[in-house]
């Protein structure tokens, strides 16, 4: 494949981490839960969970039968694309959502959730199409790598370009900056995305118009099929399901972060700017850095190793008072150390994962398997956001990090007993010694 492609298809991934950073994780689930939602309420998290929720179940409904849908009608990169536009569409509109309009803004959330996370589908079945096995690792962080530049750069974009004020300093003009950032950053996935546009390869060309009946009976055939490959592929069904759980530590850090900070810490709005701009070099550096160790140790060992990071990072922060006390430094201090370290960890294991994946999966179900792999992330992340949501309205914030932990454990416990190289012999491909 050719270099420009390659990064051509890694700059959806730069595109699409301004949404995922800037709407989920930092900056607009912190202004819905404390600006959106009446002060009077003490559901705001739980507010915030549904949107996570509701738009996870209807991805788990839609993702097969888009899958199905575009394997019978071909136009793979189409599928990508206009799930792109219809998340920058509706994230746009967040701008005509103002404080107490909670419904229209789960309403908004949902559909361009559900939209990013069938492109994010669609982004990754093409990894096999770009790669093989040898090369996977390697493509599939420099993916995730650059994705976090997008992150770092839509970050800039909004807290340094458009959000000017605080809450504290003028509310009034703080929540109209907050709308106009949602613009920004529809805005943002678009014009970066153009790159995928001119130069990633459509090889599944549109071959003719399917009924909702034909694609209905496919889907359901294909779900009957899985029961058949999961008896012929066991070691790829084993590990989804261990994905599922650390993944859902994983979904709840991504979809609280923002919320946690701005409720746990008394961080001025240029420490927190600070936090999380530094938050997504960390992540930057952390993914090129396990991405060279995975090339050697191979991805089940990298995701045991930011495992035991994240744990030992979940750890640091649960206990930042007694810390900060141990260490002379304020929490404020010792909490930007740990979630920078544990931070580092993020892309490498997603990354891994996305690389497991690949090489667990026979060519032919690509498109199939790569579908399952989005299905059990938003599994993951309806389990995590749930419990978290809940242990953190109705015990306190603190001890909804104890969910996180339980999730890290079991992964990492779990991660360790899959068979990676007699999986790929399942798939159909050489196994070597990196790869166990």
């Amino acid at each position: 494949m050719s270099k420009l492609e390659i990064f051509g298809w890694a700059m959806f991934d730069v595109s699409n981490s301004a949404y995922t950073t800037v709407v989920i994780t930092i900056v607009y689930s912190a202004f819905f839960v404390h600006h959106l939602v009446p002060e009077t309420s003490e559901w705001g998290n739980t507010y915030w969970g549904v949107a996570m929720v509701v738009s996870n179940l209807l991805t788990m409904l839609l993702a097969p039968l888009m899958g199905t849908l575009c394997d019978l009608k071909g136009g793979k990169k189409r599928f990508l694309l206009g799930n792109m536009l219809l998340c920058a569409v509706t994230t746009a509109c967040l701008y005509f959502v103002g404080p107490g309009a909670i419904g229209w803004a789960i309403l908004l959330i949902t559909i361009s959730n559900v939209a990013w996370m069938l492109s994010e589908v669609f982004c990754a079945s093409f990894l096999t199409d770009l790669a093989t096995p040898k090369t996977m690792g390697l493509i599939s962080g420099i993916g995730w790598g650059v994705g976090y530049l997008g992150g770092l750069l839509s970050l800039v974009m909004v807290l340094f370009g458009v959000i000017t004020t605080t809450a504290e300093a003028d509310l009034a003009t703080y929540i109209h900056q907050n709308q106009l950032s949602m613009l920004a950053v529809g805005a943002f996935f678009v014009v970066v995305s153009l790159p995928t546009i001119l130069w990633l390869k459509e090889r599944d060309p549109i071959r003719r118009d399917v009924s909702a009946k034909e694609v209905w009976r496919q889907t359901w055939q294909r779900l009957s099929h899985c029961w058949q490959l999961t008896r012929a592929l066991p070691v790829l069904w084993r590990f989804f399901l261990v994905f599922t759980l650390y993944s859902a530590g994983m979904a709840i850090v991504i979809k609280f972060f923002g919320i946690y900070v701005d409720a746990r810490l008394s961080l001025s709005a240029g420490e927190k700017t600070t936090i999380f701009l530094a938050l997504q070099v960390s992540a930057f550096v952390g993914a090129v850095a396990f991405g060279v160790l995975e090339t050697r140790i191979g991805p089940k060992a990298t995701i045991f190793l930011t495992l035991v990071w994240w744990i030992l990072g979940v750890l640091s922060i649960y206990g930042l008072t007694p810390l900060s006390e141990w260490l002379g430094m304020t929490e404020n201090q010792v909490f930007t150390i740990c979630a920078l370290l544990a931070g580092s960890g993020l892309g490498s294991t997603q990354s891994a994962s996305r690389t497991i994946v690949g090489l667990l999966t026979p060519v032919r179900y690509s498109a199939m398997m790569f579908g399952f792999w989005g299905l059990f992330g938003r599994l993951a992340t309806i389990l995590g956001s749930l419990s978290f949501a809940l242990v953190a309205d109705l015990f306190s914030l603190q001890d909804g990090l104890l969910v996180i932990l339980a999730f890290f454990v079991l992964g990492a416990v779990l991660v360790l007993g899959v068979p990676i190289s007699q999986g790929m012999k399942q798939a159909g491909h050489h196994a070597d010694n990196g790869a166990t």
